[in-house]
């Protein structure tokens, strides 16, 4: 836990600064989150924002490309079952293992 001092400066603690690489002389940015405060090492900030437009227009792409790569697991799940020819379904496990 850090302690804030007389000139409201706070100490990163070294496990924090090692896991996040922030060194002596390194910006941090400070954030109001709700009712929290979250720091950001400045290097990791991004520098140029998008506008919300674009970001909805990469987060809609973002969702199509999921889409199309689940339908592609799913058909291929689908087939793979199919095709094994195993011998014995899911039902069959419930009764493995089991007294006769």
């Amino acid at each position: 836990m850090s302690k804030v001092t007389s000139k409201l400066q706070v100490t990163v603690p070294k496990a924090i600064a090692e896991r996040f690489k922030i060194k002596p002389g390194d910006r941090i940015e400070w954030e109001a989150a709700e009712d929290a405060i979250r720091v950001v090492p400045a290097s990791r900030r991004k520098k140029l924002k998008a506008a919300p437009q674009e970001r909805l227009r990469l987060f809609d792409k973002a969702t199509e490309r999921q889409k199309r790569r689940q339908a592609t697991l799913d058909t291929e799940a689908i087939k793979s079952s199919a095709e094994s020819g195993r011998g014995w379904g899911r039902e069959d496990l419930y009764g493995r293992g089991s007294p006769r």
